[in-house]
């Protein structure tokens, strides 16, 4: 007997769980319902369009409702929108454009409805000049609305991932653009320190960058809009865009008894599976486990969604699959930079209270000595077992594969002497015979096995200068050009012949530019008899920290 599965949204959960159980079970009746027009497209790439950097609109459109009829004989039933569930009946209520209110029956129960932005209950708010962006109808709004309304000033709201490429992309049509975000720093994903170099790439493109700010009011103008900061500032401009993030559009489903977490997301088991048997859910709505920390979180992304689509129509077809968790990798575009990060950062392990050491390295995307290679940094966060906590890299080139590399090992439950381990494609053109993964592992393993010990930065401003030595072991043209405040400097090859300037009595937190030569001055001092730290990334690590060394005393 022919299982009838319905699916409760499209995009990359639902769209994708539909194409696999129709390969998996040419007999399934499936049904697909859609609120909107659009089953299937490509919303990663919204921002780009709205650029200009996509030039046709049909790009972003992966699948249609003919074509799924089509390919895979899915009834798709667009601008349908499904506004209850009955678990014990089987049944959903769909409320259609074209058939009116009536009700569906289930064997099975995909939900996918994704989630909506936040709109805060902001005064003026609702201003025909705000807009968000989550869908096709939202972008051809502020497409047309740049194209015919001579648009020359924009404010976005919220520094996440969306509110960044919106930033640049609206920069890239020749727009005036301010981003304003209430947090410290743009970017949540990634550390502070991380994040200030995209930082200083929006403003060295002209993007005026506002942090520890919030919106207080959207008051309407002549011909515009005034935003009304926290700290008081007004900015004009001619478009709004509200990035601020976004929120579970379950509402539909609070009724029906399927167990929801404490901000609306559905909880779900590994096979996808809800508190009702029969009944999956995949996507941006659902209650994910964090990879690394095991800890109960969400994490709106399309990769997960499609993974986890696939998982909910496995099990539905007999297949036993399961999801192992979400480890957050994500991958951003600023102008001339790119980020990248994967699993937890910093900022989320202290709060969780979980031990772990950090290493910077400044290696090059390929080999210094072919043309073109351009400076990247990576910042790895590993446990004392050696177990990768989480990664985060930014650069010109090259970041890409140097993260999904890590996220890889990570994924396989791998540890630090794995990367170091790794071998990797090399030739000039494209890395170097130590790979800057290699490179990261390296540095890694030698502060587990004891040979060094690192300290970061932000970790200096916390000892008592009378007790320590600051020693940079630049040369002296390096040291003269800009150095952290009270250090020595004794260039690491002439240190062997110095060290009776050196006071054993005090702990030698040593620093080169990238590492490498404090690492070798930490072997050299500490073979000596002296107790030693040595700066992990080195100056450059320290030059883009959100504090900086001019303000170390």
């Amino acid at each position: 007997m022919s299982k009838k599965v319905l699916i409760v949204g499209g995009v990359a959960g639902g769209a994708s769980a539909a194409a696999r159980l129709r390969r998996l079970d040419e007999t399934a009746e499936i049904i697909m319902f859609e609120r909107d027009e659009h089953i299937s497209f490509a919303n990663c790439g919204l921002p780009y369009y709205i650029g200009e950097s996509i030039k046709d609109r049909n790009k972003l459109l992966v699948q249609t409702p003919r074509s799924m009829k089509a390919r895979f004989n899915i009834d798709v039933r667009n601008h349908s929108e499904v506004t209850g569930i009955d678990p014990n009946r089987k049944t959903v209520t769909v409320n259609s454009k074209e058939k009116g209110i009536y009700e569906e029956s289930f064997d099975y129960l995909i939900l996918s409805p994704g989630a909506k932005a936040i709109k805060p209950p902001i005064p003026g708010i609702d201003g025909k000049r705000i807009f968000t962006l989550r869908n096709i109808p939202d972008t051809d709004r502020i497409k047309s609305f740049v194209d015919k309304e001579e648009v020359q000033r924009a404010v976005v709201i919220g520094g996440g991932f969306i509110g960044v490429e919106m930033a640049e992309n609206l920069k890239d049509r020749g727009l005036a653009v301010t981003l304003i975000e209430a947090a410290p720093h743009i970017l949540p994903p990634f550390d502070s320190e991380m994040a200030a170099v995209i930082e200083s790439e929006l403003q060295g493109n002209g993007v005026q960058l506002l942090v520890e700010d919030g919106v207080k009011a959207f008051n309407e103008a002549a011909n515009g809009i005034e935003v009304v900061t926290s700290s008081g500032k007004t900015i004009s401009a001619d478009l709004v865009l509200l990035a601020i993030g976004v929120i579970p559009d379950t509402g539909f489903i609070r009724a029906s008894g399927i167990k929801l977490g404490a901000k609306g997301h559905i909880l779900v088991n590994e096979r996808m599976e809800t508190s009702y048997p029969g009944i999956y859910a995949v996507g941006d709505a659902v209650e994910v486990i964090d990879f690394v920390s095991k800890q109960n979180t969400a994490i709106p992304l399309a990769g997960p969604a499609n993974k986890q689509g696939r998982i909910a129509a496995d099990n539905i077809a007999g297949l036993t699959s399961s999801y192992k968790g979400t480890q957050g990798s994500a991958i951003l575009k600023a102008f001339r930079l790119t980020a990248a990060c994967t699993g937890n950062n910093e900022r989320t392990l202290k709060k969780l209270n979980m031990p772990h050491k950090v290493i910077y390295v400044h290696p090059e995307s390929h080999a210094s000595y072919y043309p073109g290679a351009l400076p990247l940094s990576l910042k790895l966060i590993f446990a004392a077992d050696g177990k990768i906590l989480g990664a985060q890299g930014v650069g010109s080139e090259g970041v890409d594969k140097r993260l999904d590399v890590i996220a890889t090992v990570m994924r396989l439950n791998g540890k630090v002497s794995d990367l170091a381990e790794l071998e990797l494609c090399y030739a000039p053109p494209y890395s170097s015979a130590k790979d800057p993964v290699n490179l990261a592992g390296y540095v890694a393993e030698n502060i587990l096995a004891g040979r060094t010990d690192t300290y970061t930065f932000d970790e200096l401003t916390t000892y008592n200068r009378e007790d320590i030595l600051l020693l940079d072991v630049r040369t002296e043209l390096e040291f003269n050009k800009g150095h952290l405040p009270g250090a020595v400097n004794i260039p690491v090859d002439q240190l062997r012949d110095r060290l009776q300037e050196l006071d054993k009595s005090k702990l030698i937190m040593g620093y080169c530019q990238v590492g490498l030569r404090g690492y070798i001055a930490s072997r050299i001092l500490s073979q000596h008899g002296f107790t030693v730290k040595n700066m992990t990334g080195g100056y450059k690590s320290a030059s883009t920290w959100e504090y900086r060394p001019e303000k170390l005393k």
